[in-house]
């Protein structure tokens, strides 16, 4: 019995010389990239990841950048970039110790990494313990996670608080919990900076090939004025800078004789980003009326569900499609006033069927967009739609390839946007 105890003390032993090893190496990759940038929020934090890593590539710094959201991804200092890949498919924060050990290997004068933590403790030991940034990025304080950051958004600001730098900068484009998040950064001696998105004009925003939104843009040149680089330089780089594949984007799609705009709103889970999302594409014309609003529903989350119903007072749809399962919780929050407008295709019915039906509910030369989340129907719906042509009658290729196709515009999508996402895991 002694020797098994001794080999058990032994081992236990062992794993704690190797993890204080570990631990050391880390913190000297860490010491290694003399500035971190830590993104985190609820939303936008891929696009604010690859906007700052351009900006300082716009002045000449040497960045590496890793993003979580819609695919996650390693962004070399060229700028080219390759998939994280991980174990069985399971994102785990300990995978950010990989990450600065390979980015570590560039000499990096900065690194831009998104926090892929939701758990508030797991979000204090991301910071304190993993990047130890002295750049922090807090973007925006949605309902999303509120079962984890929760419940109300004042409890959320105070969790997302916890990835400040004790010591450093953070930076916001908050506004109505901007004094919690004072009081929180007053705790940590850390100093919050607010930025201001109409500082950004909008003769910059057209520089961008892509959809992002002045707030975003805002924040990335913020961080490069923190690291010294030029406003003109920031903004050149950011241009210039690939988007996510989950980026917004709308697709023009034939069915039969009729034409429609779709556009995939399906990675803004929150209504306040999904109401931002389809703002943004109206004012820039790229959907229009009559406008149809296709709502996914999903069984494990019925709070989405009856937000994303009760967000169609907001937008005022001419017709609200429920699809996915327990549309109920959906239909219920519809204000009385549009429940004459509800067509509801719930449950798991044939994707042509589910095609057919959604588009009959759409008008000739209408626009449809699509909220909620994905995974169920919402993922039927998009392979179908990928199945159809485009308008122009010169191009003969699928909506697929657009669907598909992360970086290269094509001639059938509308001006300002990229293709559509291949996939966005919520």
């Amino acid at each position: 019995m002694a020797y098994l105890y001794t080999v058990y003390g032994l081992c236990c032993l062992a794993l704690l010389v190797a993890g204080v090893i570990e631990q050391r190496n880390h913190y000297r990759n860490l010491e290694r990239i003399p500035h971190r940038v830590l993104v985190n929020g609820i939303r936008g934090k891929s696009s604010i990841t690859r906007l700052c890593a351009g900006a300082l590539r716009g002045g000449n710094r040497v960045v590496v950048a890793k993003t979580t959201g819609t695919a996650a991804r390693f962004i070399f200092p060229d700028a080219s970039e390759e998939p994280v890949h991980r174990k069985f498919g399971i994102a785990n924060v300990v995978e950010q110790i990989g990450i600065v050990r390979r980015a570590a290997v560039y000499h990096p004068d900065a690194l831009v990494i998104e926090c892929m933590a939701v758990m508030p403790a797991l979000q204090e030991i991301n910071q304190s313990k993993l990047i130890r940034s002295n750049i922090g990025v807090l973007c925006n304080v949605r309902e999303d996670h509120l079962a984890e950051m929760g419940p109300t958004l004042d409890d959320v600001a105070r969790s997302l608080s916890r990835s400040m730098p004790v010591g450093g900068v953070c930076i916001t484009a908050e506004k109505d919990r901007l004094a919690i998040l004072e009081q929180e950064a007053a705790k940590r001696d850390c100093r919050l900076l607010a930025v201001d998105p109409e500082t950004v004009t909008d003769r910059e925003m057209a520089g961008f090939g892509w959809i992002t939104f002045k707030e975003n843009v805002a924040i990335a040149l913020a961080v490069a004025e923190q690291l010294g680089v030029d406003r003109q330089s920031a903004l050149a780089g950011m241009w210039a800078a690939p988007p996510d594949p989950g980026v917004l984007s709308v697709a023009r799609v034939l069915h039969g004789t009729k034409r429609v705009r779709f556009a995939n709103i399906f990675a803004a889970n929150d209504p306040e980003s999904t109401f931002m999302n389809i703002e943004q594409l109206e004012k820039q014309g790229l959907i229009g009326r009559p406008l149809t609003m296709v709502v996914n529903c999903r069984p494990d989350r019925m709070e989405r569900n009856g937000q994303m119903g009760a967000l169609s007072g907001r937008v005022r749809p001419e017709s609200i499609v429920l699809i996915g399962e327990m549309t109920r919780s959906a239909r219920t929050n519809v204000p009385a006033e549009l429940q004459d407008r509800v067509v509801d295709l719930g449950g798991k019915i044939p994707p042509d069927r589910l095609l057919t039906e959604v588009l009959d509910a759409t008008g000739q030369d209408s626009s449809i967009v699509a909220v909620g989340n994905i995974h169920g129907q919402g993922e039927v719906l998009l392979h179908e739609l990928a199945a159809l042509p485009s308008w122009d009658p010169q191009d003969q290729g699928r909506a697929e390839s657009m669907l598909r196709t992360p970086t290269m515009p094509r001639p059938d999508v509308d001006a300002a946007t990229v293709p559509l996402m291949e996939r966005i895991r919520r």
